[in-house]
């Protein structure tokens, strides 16, 4: 009997890389809804939604993710990634739905100087990381079978992410500034997806929180560089500071996640983050 899975926020980046993939998983069936035919705002459509169907896991990919627009639409930004939360969890408690629902490294100030583990403070720096810390909560408060991933950096051939935007400068730009003083793991989204699927094939009880990124360390500024090295494009980086960029949103300086626990939980190895670009380089020009 196949396993019926749930992928809200179907046109997000990660969730087209959960349909590159499941190919390889004949016995998943996914099912994927955007916002206009689920608004996980609406409580009373999302229970309906889950009564008819009778999922067997919900991944959630729908997230408000614009980190400097949330400065300035948090009602849009906490409906989204609070209450949007909430009402997912609740129909997963009332239909028996396991839920893998995907969070940040902008829940930590970046403050720490090694890498964070899930049992780790939390204090959100901007309205963006406050509200997924708050819908991280929502559903702890209401369901005991989830897996919160926290993740960072997201990246992927689709949608709108650093490496498409480089590429993209690369091909009008001889010179770009990039930040340098931030430090954080980028994480290719397919890798994302492949640990996600890891889950579901397990059928894990191990519920909770896991950190999940690819292995190593970067700043944008380097990320940037290597970007241009693997593609061979003539660009040249120059590397400033934070107070050099000033956004409306502030950004943890060092956002480096601990993956023991997924890694020892899922017995589980974890690509470096060089190669995994190299793989996405490679998948974006063919």
């Amino acid at each position: 009997m196949s396993t019926k899975i749930l992928v809200t926020g179907g046109n997000s980046q990660l969730a087209k890389c959960l349909r590159d993939l499941e190919c390889n998983f004949s016995d998943f069936k996914l099912n994927y809804t955007n916002k206009a035919e689920l608004d996980i705002t609406n409580l009373e459509q999302v229970a309906k939604y889950f009564n008819k169907n009778k999922f067997d896991w919900c991944i959630n990919c729908a997230a408000y993710t614009n980190v400097e627009k949330a400065e300035l639409e948090k009602t849009k930004a906490f409906n989204v990634n609070q209450l949007g939360v909430k009402n997912i969890a609740q129909a997963c408690s009332d239909n028996n739905t396991k839920l893998i629902h995907i969070s940040t490294d902008f829940v930590f100030d970046g403050l720490a100087s090694i890498a964070y583990t899930e049992k780790d403070k939390s204090n959100p720096l901007n309205v963006y990381g406050l509200s997924k810390l708050k819908g991280e909560k929502e559903l702890q408060s209401i369901l005991n079978q989830h897996f919160i991933i926290r993740t960072s950096w997201l990246y992927s051939e689709y949608g709108s992410n650093f490496l498409k935007t480089m590429l993209k400068l690369a091909e009008t730009k001889d010179t770009i500034n990039v930040v340098s003083d931030q430090i954080g793991a980028p994480t290719y989204a397919k890798d994302l997806v492949s640990a996600i699927f890891s889950i579901i094939t397990k059928d894990s009880r191990e519920y909770g929180i896991y950190n999940y990124s690819n292995e190593g360390k970067t700043s944008w500024y380097n990320f940037a560089q290597t970007i241009f090295e693997i593609n061979k494009s003539s660009v040249n980086v120059i590397p400033v500071t934070s107070l050099n960029y000033p956004t409306l949103a502030e950004r943890p300086k060092f956002s480096v996640l601990d993956k023991s626990k997924f890694k020892n939980t899922f017995n589980s190895t974890i690509p470096r983050w060089e190669y995994s670009l190299k793989t996405a380089i490679q998948n974006i020009y063919g």
